[in-house]
Order: structure tokens, then C-alpha cells, then sequence
């Protein structure tokens, strides 16, 4: 995570886009009144809203963890994929 102030980011904001979509870095840009911003890539942040929509859902989230489990114990089975035309 980099905390930079907002004057520095206008001024370098293409290395900061750079930083946050390509090393996955995270960017608090510091202002004024503690009107702090964050900058992170889409993929980040789509990643983000999606363990926060699945955690927010306790019954599929529950089930997830179980089913984490099986497989972590090796109660799985294993199957052919059948192609259908």
C-alpha cells in the first residue's frame, strides 16, 4: 500500500495507474480534512465487491466454507467432462 499526497499524484498520475494495475498496488492519495481517496485497479476492486457480495450472503458463504472443507479432507469425486453438441 502507498499513501502519497494528492499534489503528487496529479503530477505523476500515469506511474500511480501504472502501480495500482500492474504491481496491484493500492493508493491512498491524502487530502485535505481527511477527505482521503483510494485508487486501485478495476480488477482489484471487482475482486473486492465480490468476496463482499458472497461474505454479505451467510448461507452461500457458509455453504462455500463446507465445500472448501470436503475438498481440503479429499471428499471429492472426480468425473470425466462430457462435451454435448
Amino acid at each position: 500500500m502507498i499513501a502519497t499526497n494528492y499534489s503528487n499524484v496529479r503530477n505523476n498520475l500515469k506511474k500511480y495507474c501504472d502501480k495500482a494495475t500492474d504491481d496491484y498496488e493500492t493508493v491512498i492519495i491524502t487530502r485535505k480534512n481527511d477527505k482521503n481517496v483510494v485508487l486501485m485497479s478495476e480488477e482489484e476492486y471487482n475482486n473486492l465487491m465480490e468476496n463482499f457480495y458472497i461474505m454479505s450472503n451467510k448461507k452461500y458463504y457458509n455453504e462455500l466454507l463446507k465445500r472448501k472443507e470436503e475438498v481440503e479432507a479429499g471428499n471429492v469425486q472426480i468425473h470425466d467432462i462430457i462435451e454435448v453438441e
